[in-house]
């Protein structure tokens, strides 16, 4: 994928930190933490557990302000990103209501919105469409599997057609072959929608299959140990997983941990 990083950055942090105070603690979850992330590019953070993948998501997303440093979406503040809609956000559940059919989970931030219902509706059969679930909009979550729920999570997300998806670790609760399944589907309906994506994972083949840089996160406290480009072509196919260059990206990435 050809980014031009010359450009304004679609995601920009300069010197991050993120200190946690509590009356009986004192934590730095991430330390002096710079990144430009380009529009339309496909970036992981990739880390151990306590490593401050999440946190720095829920920077981007405005939900938490970091303690120094600043944090700029497409050269604005995070909070008027957010204001402005830019973000769709999908979380390690799916966080569905079990008591709306499908078509009416994925669209209640249109419903927030007050978008009319014949938009709706259109909307919501565009979206499961796109995520590979046609015919399932008058079902209700509790009659899908694990990995159908989250694609209506992503659907959810991007009923709103955000230029920026945030994602903190979406596959994490389903087994192997649901998860490599769902990150080909996962990358099939990025080349179609075309925005940015930051995706926070633990596991390294994960996240080389589907970015196009990994951002390497090393803990206490939570940093930026390395920055490792994929130069994997796309689309990108499940032989991939078995390639010698796939391996050696395993490889390079596991050796460019620090502190763990």
């Amino acid at each position: 994928m050809a980014l031009n990083m010359a450009a304004v950055p679609e995601i920009e942090l300069d010197r991050i930190s993120m200190r946690y105070e509590t009356d009986s603690s004192d934590v730095l979850a991430l330390s002096q933490v710079s990144l430009e992330i380009a529009k339309g590019e496909f970036v992981s953070l990739l880390g151990p557990s306590g490593c401050g993948k999440t946190t720095l998501l829920r920077l981007m997303a405005d939900l938490i302000q970091p303690t120094s440093g600043t944090l700029k979406v497409a050269g604005k503040s995070a909070k008027e990103a957010r204001l402005a809609q830019k973000y769709g956000i999908v979380f390690q559940n799916p966080v569905l209501y079990d008591w709306r059919k499908v078509k009416d989970n994925i669209t209640l931030p249109l419903e927030l919105m007050k978008v009319k219902k014949k938009e709706r509706d259109a909307k919501a059969d565009q979206l499961l469409e796109l995520v590979g679930l046609a015919g399932f909009g008058d079902k209700y979550p509790w009659q899908l599997s694990g990995g159908m729920q989250q694609r209506v999570a992503i659907a959810r997300a991007l009923s709103m057609q955000p230029e920026i998806l945030l994602m903190d670790e979406p596959f994490s609760a389903l087994d192997e072959f649901s998860r490599e399944r769902l990150n080909e589907e996962l990358l099939s309906i990025w080349g179609k929608v075309k925005n940015t994506v930051v995706f926070v994972t633990h596991s390294i083949p994960e996240s080389i299959f589907l970015s196009d840089r990994v951002c390497v996160l090393s803990p206490h406290p939570g940093r930026l140990s390395s920055i490792v480009d994929i130069p994997l072509a796309r689309p990108r196919t499940k032989e991939m997983r078995n390639s010698p260059e796939f391996f050696s990206l395993i490889a390079r990435i596991r050796d460019s941990f620090e502190g763990v």
